[in-house]
């Protein structure tokens, strides 16, 4: 349904008494939920720090969590839900991703002195006029904690944006990491006070146990500030995209029969890359932080980098690469974009592209190739197929590098008429994410793995309706544990 341009907005935002306390969570629930009720909803976050990106129907990069959360609600993400995407490329340095694409980059203190309240904010105002004439309501993320007093007269992510888009706030905090009262009254507490009348309601998220065992303190709560508790939710084993590298973690399995190792990079990017090995249940995925854990794992995997020369140059310091090409002989090790780079023999910056300062540096030297940096940002959608059996790939490619050949060397994939990648048998490499999200070729790969430790081949794991069934269980228990009636008169 489309909006009348003169018609009000109607929403509610999640700010969070800390970061990944389940704000990304909570929003994708409720966009769920609000879809089953017939409602024309929309996510919305302003501005998104995460290099776990995702890439639009245009080629263009919004935030993986407003991705996911777009879907969850039915709808086609936009970089209207999204408008400002920061991508850390070191820990003083981001890429400022507007309205989909590269802007420019920019220290901390640039981004609070010229460009949040300038540019950042036109950008919020260009975004709430659009949703307004495409949605019915709209469910708002905010980031990080409300209350970060040193920020609070730059931000435009939590009160700012409840203010512009008139909303009221739920409050979501994590039980699960103790001092849950704490964390919710000092919150509170140190909200201004026309800012506090906006908070309608609170959440608790990520309780363990009897969730009754809870109703004193629920009742505290509601007593100590005035504000009711909508709902308590259990700790949720339900996988939905998380937005960022803080809660990239994996289950773990000592029965598996096979463990992929994840080079456990600083400045990973696009993590939704491995998550997908979840479906599997005979394989494990275990992070190789030095030499010895790469030993322990039947396979490696390097991941994408909004950084890659300096998380290569961490490893690389560690004499990383003697061991790699040692393993590699042995079994396989798969890269994935920065990861691929990383695998070639040279990288070459001469544009400060990648990372200001380091110029030309060895990779860890698996293929003979050399990948260099121009500032031609390749973002799309695209369409493979695999060289050595034709299995059709569907992903996306995001990144600044381009990688040549120097050897006779058959390629991974086949991206239209153009090579992508390349596949030396142990050694395999490609610039297309979420390739592994392709059941047939994620089984060929893993297939592959087991016959070297003398297992049985299997059929695919089926991951296609993971996420959708995974909104629905969502939704199912976001109606059971929430009040759902008084969240409608809030949105009212």
């Amino acid at each position: 349904m489309t909006q009348h341009k003169n018609a009000k907005l109607k929403g509610i935002m999640m700010q969070g008494t800390s970061s990944d306390a389940g704000k990304s969570y909570v929003a994708t629930a409720l966009c769920r939920v609000l879809s089953n009720r017939g409602i024309n909803v929309a996510p919305f976050k302003s501005q998104n720090m995460s290099n776990n990106s995702y890439v639009t129907l245009y080629g263009e990069e919004i935030g993986r969590a407003q991705g996911a959360q777009a879907l969850a609600a039915r709808v086609e993400p936009s970089v209207y839900m999204n408008p400002i995407l920061l991508k850390p490329k070191n820990n003083a340095l981001s890429e400022i991703v507007l309205f989909g694409h590269p802007l420019r980059d920019a220290t901390s203190k640039a981004l609070f002195r010229d460009f949040l309240r300038c540019e950042g904010a036109q950008a919020i105002d260009k975004a709430k006029e659009w949703l307004t004439h495409h949605y019915e309501a709209v469910v708002i993320e905010g980031a990080g904690s409300p209350v970060e007093i040193n920020l609070n007269d730059r931000e435009i992510v939590n009160m700012y944006v409840a203010r512009a888009f008139d909303v009221p706030v739920i409050l979501v905090a994590d039980i699960d990491r103790g001092g849950v009262f704490a964390q919710i009254v000092g919150t509170l507490e140190l909200l201004e006070p026309e800012d506090r009348k906006r908070v309608g309601g609170i959440i608790i998220n990520k309780f363990r146990g009897d969730i009754d065992l809870f109703e004193d303190g629920k009742r505290w709560l509601e007593t100590y500030t005035g504000i009711p508790v909508l709902g308590v939710l259990p700790y949720l084993d339900i996988p939905v995209e998380n937005e960022d590298r803080l809660s990239l973690e994996f289950k773990t399995r000592p029965e598996a029969d096979l463990v992929i190792g994840v080079l456990d990079l600083p400045f990973i990017s696009n993590a939704t890359d491995l998550e997908v090995f979840e479906v599997e249940p005979d394989v494990a995925i275990q992070k190789v932080r030095n030499r010895s854990d790469l030993w322990q794992c039947d396979a490696l995997i390097i991941p994408g980098t909004k950084s890659t020369q300096e998380d290569l140059m961490r490893f690389m310091e560690l004499g990383f690469d003697a061991d790699l090409q040692a393993y590699a002989k042995e079994k396989p090790v798969f890269g994935i974009c920065g990861g691929y780079q990383m695998m070639g023999e040279i990288l070459v910056d001469p544009q400060g592209m990648d990372s200001d300062g380091i110029g030309e540096m060895k990779g860890f030297g698996l293929f003979k190739g050399v990948t260099t940096f121009v500032s031609d940002k390749r973002v799309t959608k695209c369409s493979a197929v695999t060289i050595k059996s034709g299995t059709p790939i569907e992903g996306f490619e995001i990144h600044l590098g381009r990688t040549e050949i120097l050897e006779p060397a058959q390629p991974l994939l086949r991206i239209g008429d153009a090579p992508d990648g390349v596949d030396l048998g142990n050694v395999k490499g490609t610039y297309v994410h979420h390739i592994f999200h392709n059941d047939v070729y994620r089984n060929e790969w893993l297939n592959e793995i087991r016959m070297m430790k003398g297992l049985l081949s299997k059929e695919p794991e089926i991951s296609a309706n993971r996420y959708e069934d995974a909104f629905e269980d969502l939704a199912r228990a976001f109606e059971k544990h929430v009040d759902m009636d008084a969240i409608m008169e809030m949105i009212r």
